[in-house]
């Protein structure tokens, strides 16, 4: 068996994809405008992620569970999503996205891909329809780091062989803790603490990022 060579992990919304799925979930609701707002804050570092995800989610109670299939046409991957995973996939690295979206509308995505690893947050449906809330455990910027970690070990690999890209200000601790943290199109918040960043919206930029700081991928 090859040995894996490293390790990309990366958030989805306004990083893999274009758009944020909660968002277009709000607008579907008749609360677009609110959730949005309660979004950009959060990404922003200026709320407590789990309390504001809980307050987004508490607005789309009552949607049907169809509601995905319609969102799911509404999403776009980044420009060059494909390549990045394709290239390196096929220079034997692993790729996963971590998302405090949810894991219906993220899984399609990653089956879409052929990703590696999947995280993200479930939303609770109850006789076809949402509740307005999540079951299990909240997927924070502590899980977020928690599973480049255990992903990583999974691969035997050291976190300096990991990259781990984002937007958000939940997404900085992984971004911090991995051998190469880029901030993508990201959050003046993370673009000031990120060790590399890009700022045009392609994935397949991180390509040349990689290949500057290992020489190869």
């Amino acid at each position: 068996m090859t040995k894996t060579k490293g390790l990309l992990i990366m958030d989805v919304d306004s990083t893999l994809i274009q758009e944020e799925g909660i968002d277009l979930l709000g607008e579907i609701a008749g609360s677009g405008a609110e959730i949005a707002d309660i979004t950009s804050r959060a990404m922003n570092g200026e709320l407590d992620f789990a309390e504001a995800l809980a307050a987004r989610v508490a607005l789309l109670k009552g949607l049907p569970e169809t509601v995905f299939a319609e969102v799911r046409k509404q999403i776009h991957f980044t420009e060059g999503a494909r390549d990045l995973v394709a290239a390196l996939q096929a220079n034997g690295w692993k790729v996963g996205v971590v998302s405090g979206g949810f894991h219906e509308t993220v899984d399609d995505l990653a089956r879409e891909l052929g990703l590696d690893y999947v995280r993200a947050n479930h939303l609770e449906i109850v006789d076809g329809q949402l509740t307005g809330k999540t079951t299990g455990d909240i997927v924070t910027k502590e899980v977020k780091l928690a599973s480049l970690k255990k992903w990583a070990a999974e691969l035997g690999l050291e976190l300096s062989q990991t990259v781990a890209m984002g937007d958000g200000a939940n997404d900085l601790p992984m971004i911090l803790a991995s051998g190469i943290g880029i901030a993508f199109h990201a959050k003046p918040v993370v673009r000031e603490q990120a060790p590399y960043q890009i700022n045009t919206p392609n994935l397949a930029l991180a390509l040349d990022i990689i290949k500057e700081v290992k020489g190869d991928l």
